[in-house]
């Protein structure tokens, strides 16, 4: 390893002594030295307005197809289109799109509350503790389910039917994904009616969502009638939970998932807890640049177009540190999730431990 150091930006007073850099503090210069840490608005702005005329165009779909129950054709598309937004507003939320936290503010809730009805506060607070610690019990939300058993101890509490269904679950995984998005408005309106009414931005989130819904709901009913409309809301919030649910799925589950009591320096608690999903284009649309989720979770303000730049730099950096970096293709990581889930599913039966967990506790 260098024995370089880091000096304040005045240069250290006389004798003082200066700190030796973390390899972290290495990695972020060579990503900042890059330019991979600035702000690429133009790009942004380019992004919204294509997202936005897709929007218009899904919309008058609908319209011409109102009167025929072709219109459920355009049900899908419409999913895609808002979940594309959330991407939006997820890079808002974390500060990549503008310089000014206000801006980016906004962005998030504009494209998380107004267009999609997802409480910005409910999202904000989840999502920062899974940054905090990815796949660790009792900090990350995301690997607490009442349905699904993400941990050996998890499958083994479980009774009754339940049991059953989670010693096979791998198998129920993917389609469980067409109920996701009720379930992340549902948990999103749980949050806003349990949260103290003082809570930073909650009647504003209250008053984008219930725009968003009155305007939503008023245009199926008048537009395609009580029983189109309904049919075209199913669909709807099937194709939204696929396209969300499958594009977050692939970034943590089957990786390790931390004990309570686990110790591990940020580093390795970023990238051994992360997997990245290779492809082209097509892969960083429906994913929304979270197939670089180890990049992602080491530079979370990094904007989402620099990304793709940066693996070369934390690929190189994790290969000298012998920290493992797990990359995968789309439906490999999908078979991955699958075998993951029904080993430890499993443990219904019979105790299941992940080799890479048990290191990690060691």
């Amino acid at each position: 390893m260098s024995t370089s150091t880091t000096t304040a930006p005045g240069g250290s007073a006389p004798g003082e002594r200066r700190r030796p850099a973390t390899p972290y503090a290495k990695l972020t210069a060579q990503v900042q030295a890059a330019g991979l840490m600035q702000r690429r608005t133009g790009t942004y702005w380019l992004r919204i307005a294509a997202t936005t005329a897709a929007f218009s165009a899904v919309v008058t779909g609908a319209v011409l197809l109102r009167d025929s129950w072709l219109v459920l054709l355009v049900a899908a598309p419409l999913a895609f289109v808002l979940t594309q937004f959330a991407f939006l507003g997820h890079d808002g939320a974390h500060r990549q799109i503008f310089a000014s936290h206000r801006g980016n503010e906004w962005a998030a809730r504009i494209f998380a509350a107004l267009l999609n009805g997802l409480g910005y506060g409910w999202w904000m607070g989840k999502h920062t503790r899974h940054h905090q610690a990815p796949n660790k019990r009792g900090t990350d939300g995301d690997v607490e389910s009442d349905v699904i058993s993400f941990y050996p101890e998890a499958a083994a509490s479980r009774r009754g039917p339940l049991r059953w269904f989670t010693r096979h679950q791998g198998w129920f995984f993917l389609p469980l994904l067409l109920l996701e998005g009720l379930n992340l408005h549902a948990a999103s309106a749980r949050s806003l009616v349990s949260s103290s009414r003082r809570a930073k931005g909650r009647w504003l989130d209250v008053a984008l969502i219930a725009t968003h819904w009155s305007v939503y709901l008023a245009a199926l009913v008048l537009l395609l009638g009580p029983g189109r409309g309904a049919a075209f809301f199913g669909v709807h919030m099937a194709a939204f939970g696929v396209a969300m649910g499958g594009a977050f799925a692939p970034n943590h589950v089957g990786m390790p998932v931390l004990p309570r009591e686990a110790k591990v320096d940020f580093i390795r608690r970023q990238v051994l807890t992360s997997r990245n999903v290779r492809g082209g284009w097509f892969v960083d649309l429906v994913m929304g640049g979270l197939n670089f989720q180890v990049e992602h979770h080491l530079f979370p303000s990094m904007p989402r177009p620099n990304l793709r730049r940066a693996r070369p730099f934390v690929q190189r950096f994790c290969a000298e540190h012998g920290i493992a970096y797990t990359e995968e293709g789309l439906l490999s990581s999908y078979r991955s999730i699958v075998r993951y889930l029904n080993e430890v599913g499993l443990a219904a039966r019979h105790p299941f431990s992940c080799p890479l967990a048990a290191q990690l506790r060691a």
